[in-house]
């Protein structure tokens, strides 16, 4: 393998855009997101062309200390990394040589470790009291983009967290959050005179999970990920909260952070922990063919407690996709059927007794009258990198994955992806 060695002879006061050179040099390489390896080297002695020494012996003052920057890359990106270091040497000397590459391993990282919680974060989250009733914490979160809600005490301290699940399980919400809004008008505002009862205290979690803002995140998501938690509360040093960490934040840190792993493996280096999507999906997810009706499409849902189900041809080809909000959508003439069958878990028998209009378009429309089919889809052949990248850019939770025949072969989640990924070399020891 033809691979380049830069050589750059400078000194530790020599600056580029107001930074110790070494320091710029090194940041511009691993921005590059390539096959690049760079190195620094402070020397103990040296001398320079005007004359002047440096060195460590004890009679003579330590100044300037000679410093050796070096990147080894291969020989057919020198031509984009070279003029960019020639810009920013002011100081110095400039030298490449070839350099004959028996092998070149790595091992990856989804996440690099020098990353603090602190700086992926989101600041000062919206709180509530502990006092606070459950409605008011349904209407923070309705008006908002986040899906959690930090309690904390009268010293800004945390003592809970209220999440959808919480709502679900101890306020008694018929419907997931994001379904709220999707019904009447008198729907909502029935719920939210009953969790005018609860309070805070009684439905959040405790005790509540924190992370101190100096922890790396590679830390905090091995602590996500053992607690199996969505979201964390970041706290300072005196314990009172800062910020609240989510995964998304983190997505967002590995689209920004993290180089082309399938292109570094594509420049013959053997990236060790390169993981596919296929090695991760989920498998075991339920279809239904074009022609199967919306009633049995409801009941696949309900019956196995998911929010979605794929649609397929007879030979498996990915068609599209049913969620629980194009249900409603569909039926949004008969919302108060639903309803009924999501808050009073009515039988079908009943349900249809109670709305027998809504029993009978739900067996005349097919699957494929409801699908969306405008998805975004992934190959089973992509990295977990490229699937966090289309997560974040189109800020989808899940992905259809497919083979190259265009076949449904699963679904890929972003827990999935975040356990996939950190178990790559990331988890801390």
């Amino acid at each position: 393998m033809n691979y380049k060695l830069i050589h750059i002879f400078t000194s530790e006061e020599v600056r580029f855009q107001g930074k110790p050179l070494q320091d710029a040099v090194v940041e511009f390489v691993r921005r590059l997101k390539t096959a690049a390896r760079c190195t620094v080297t402070r020397a103990d002695a040296g001398c320079y062309e005007s004359g002047e020494v440096a060195t460590r012996k004890l009679e003579i003052l330590s100044f300037n200390m000679p410093v050796l920057i070096e990147i080894v890359l291969p020989e057919s990106e020198l031509s984009l990394v070279l003029p960019h270091i020639e810009e920013m040497v002011s100081d110095g000397i400039v030298g490449v040589e070839s350099l004959e590459v028996v092998v070149h391993r790595t091992r990856k990282h989804l996440i690099p470790r020098q990353i603090r919680v602190r700086d992926v974060m989101t600041p000062s989250p919206k709180t509530v009291a502990p006092t606070a009733s459950a409605a008011e914490v349904v209407r923070l979160l309705l008006s908002s983009d986040f899906d959690g809600v930090p309690v904390v005490d009268a010293q800004n301290r945390p003592v809970g967290i209220v999440t959808p699940g919480d709502l679900m399980e101890r306020a008694g919400m018929p419907v997931r959050l994001g379904l709220l809004e999707e019904f009447e008008r008198h729907h909502l505002d029935e719920l939210l005179a009953t969790l005018e009862k609860r309070s805070a205290r009684e439905i959040m979690t405790e005790p509540v999970v924190t992370i101190s803002e100096d922890k790396s995140l590679v830390e905090a998501v091995n602590v996500m990920l053992a607690k199996h938690l969505k979201r964390l509360p970041v706290v300072g040093a005196e314990g009172k909260l800062v910020g609240i960490l989510a995964r998304v934040d983190v997505f967002h840190t590995v689209t920004h952070e993290a180089p082309d792993w399938k292109a570094i493996a594509g420049r013959n280096v053997a990236v060790s922990d390169l993981r596919y999507v296929r090695d991760i999906m989920r498998r075991d997810m339920h279809v239904v063919l074009p022609e199967t009706s919306i009633d049995e499409v409801v009941r696949v849902i309900d019956d196995n407690d998911i929010q979605r189900v794929a649609v397929v041809d007879t030979q498996g080809k990915f068609l599209g996709l049913i969620c629980d909000r194009d249900l409603l959508n569909v039926f949004s003439d008969h919302k108060a059927g639903l309803w009924d069958r999501l808050a009073s878990k009515l039988s079908f028998t009943e349900m249809g007794q109670r709305h027998k209009a809504f029993l009978d378009q739900s067996q005349k429309i097919s699957a494929a009258q409801v699908m969306k089919t405008d998805l975004v889809t992934v190959r089973e052949d992509a990295t977990i990198d490229e699937a966090v990248r289309l997560m974040v850019s189109r800020k989808i939770k899940r992905l259809p994955v497919l083979d190259e025949q265009g076949k449904f072969k699963g679904l890929v989640s972003r827990d999935s992806l975040l356990r996939a990924g950190m178990a790559q070399g990331d988890i801390a020891k």
